[in-house]
């Protein structure tokens, strides 16, 4: 009888299980096929929901909704549009009329010029100096140097900040600066910096320097890859010196990780008017995370006038989940179709989207020379793979693949024709296109480009070249493990 009665209700539980879940999964999968996702967005989820429902139920929680935070950066974005829309009105209709515009190497850039007004609400500059920072020693000394000029203002907007050795010299030289008179405001991520000592942020709040996170979150350390981070790296000091690129805070960025070593990334210093429009994404994005509002355009302590530059012509351009308009893969794709005879990529991520991907083979098939480098030894085991698997395809359009072996390279540049370059925090991938925050420089200047084309040829020389004998020799193992992260990259 007892056998009778277990046998009876595990069946009912069995049932009630497979009812619920099956409840569950027609849900949830109304839920994002309402939600009007990139197809391949959607097929991931479903095939995770299907596969696993309970789990991809959570895990959907985690990291597919975000409706809360939808609203407070969809408030951010009209914020942005209010603060430049004049600028950008005024140099849409100069665009038009200006002759340099209408001559080479201008003419043929016009275009892009013209998208990242619309786009990404990102007027461009002339009046500027600018170095490339090929390497974390160079970076950071150039960096401390002008940290110990600042008078009025110092800003930092970082996706990883540390609690090491550089950490603590960066933070001992703003400490000392705010004591002097200046005032330190510091933005970090909260899931990028999920490890900063709760001392480090003290410190720094005891001795004047003001320090918010970006959108923090419960658990960072389980969920570290929750959407809607904060990718910028920026620093502005007095609203006239400004570093932004692919350099964070961390003694990894000078070469001391245990396992990779070597970290070859590439940053960039300006000076100039294209610094103000660093300042006014670091004061937005100050406004959104600690509700301040410091300073319009016309505070001369945060916009100081800028005199006796001329020449290079810089445009900043931030993207995000806050705008409309997806603007660094836009970018990205009218660079690509731009392109006349080359195209130089370095990336450590490479996960185009079919749109990114059609682009690279339409332009290497119609005989523009494509090559690009990425990270012999990965930092990520899943996003390498995911990457590999998009060889094979990229590799019979004609484009050349190179992988890294000193260590790590990091660095986020595409440089076209030798004309024009993108530089800054967005990888190619999904996640830089659709979900971080980003801040890129596109530089229309033949010295700055000659010097990025010539940190590549270096790079490049210290690279294994992909063949297609060596893929057609990957092991079963490998091309499903390859497979599987290309399935899972676009909720990756």
């Amino acid at each position: 009888m007892w056998a009778q009665f277990w046998s009876s209700y595990g069946e009912t539980i069995l049932g009630l299980y497979s009812v619920s879940t099956t409840i569950l999964v027609i849900v949830v999968s109304f839920l994002i096929f309402m939600e009007k996702k990139n197809p391949y967005k959607t097929i991931a989820w479903l095939a995770v929901l299907n596969v696993f429902p309970i789990l991809g139920f959570l895990i959907y929680l985690v990291f597919g909704q975000n409706l809360r935070k939808r609203k407070l950066i969809r408030s951010k974005y009209i914020n942005e549009i209010q603060h430049l829309q004049g600028i950008i009105d005024r140099q849409i209709d100069c665009i038009q009329h200006i002759r340099d515009f209408d001559q080479e190497p201008l003419k043929s850039r016009k275009q892009l010029i013209n998208l990242l007004l619309h786009n990404a609400n990102a007027p461009f500059t002339r009046s500027n100096k600018a170095e490339v920072l090929t390497d974390g020693q160079k970076a950071f000394a150039n960096i401390f140097a002008e940290l110990e000029k600042a008078e009025h203002h110092i800003h930092l907007e970082y996706y990883i900040l540390r609690d090491d050795s550089i950490g603590r010299k960066l933070k001992d030289v703003l400490i000392r600066k705010a004591k002097s008179g200046v005032k330190v405001r510091v933005i970090y991520d909260a899931v990028g910096s999920w490890a900063l000592s709760k001392k480090y942020i003290k410190d720094l709040r005891d001795n004047g320097v003001d320090i918010q996170p970006f959108l923090p979150v419960m658990m960072p350390f389980i969920n570290n890859k929750l959407n809607y981070r904060n990718h910028r790296k920026i620093i502005v000091i007095d609203g006239r010196v400004g570093f932004m690129g692919g350099l964070n805070i961390g003694d990894e960025y000078l070469g001391y990780h245990p396992r990779l070593g070597k970290w070859r990334d590439t940053h960039l210093q300006l000076t100039g008017t294209s610094v103000h429009f660093l300042q006014v994404i670091f004061l937005l994005d100050w406004d959104f995370a600690s509700g301040e509002k410091l300073a319009d355009q016309s505070d001369k302590h945060y916009f100081p006038e800028i005199k006796g530059f001329n020449g290079k012509l810089v445009q900043i351009a931030a993207s995000g989940p806050d705008s409309d308009w997806e603007a660094v893969r836009q970018a990205y794709f009218a660079l690509i179709n731009s392109a006349q005879k080359s195209i130089k990529i370095t990336t450590p991520y490479l996960i185009p989207d079919e749109a990114i991907s059609l682009a690279l083979k339409t332009a290497a098939l119609s005989g523009v020379d494509i090559k690009i480098i990425l990270p012999g030894i990965p930092d990520h085991k899943i996003v390498f793979w995911a990457s590999q698997s998009y060889f094979e395809e990229l590799m019979e359009a004609g484009i050349e693949i190179y992988l890294y072996q000193p260590g790590f390279i990091h660095a986020k540049i595409i440089s076209v024709d030798g004309e024009v370059a993108s530089l800054g925090s967005a990888n190619l991938d999904m996640r830089s296109f659709q979900l971080n925050f980003e801040v890129n420089a596109m530089l229309y200047d033949k010295e700055l480009v000659d010097k990025l084309d010539a940190d590549f040829a270096l790079d490049m020389a210290q690279s294994v070249k992909v063949e297609m004998a060596d893929l057609a020799l990957r092991p079963l193992p490998l091309r499903i493990r390859q497979s599987a992260a290309r399935l899972l990259s676009p909720i990756l």
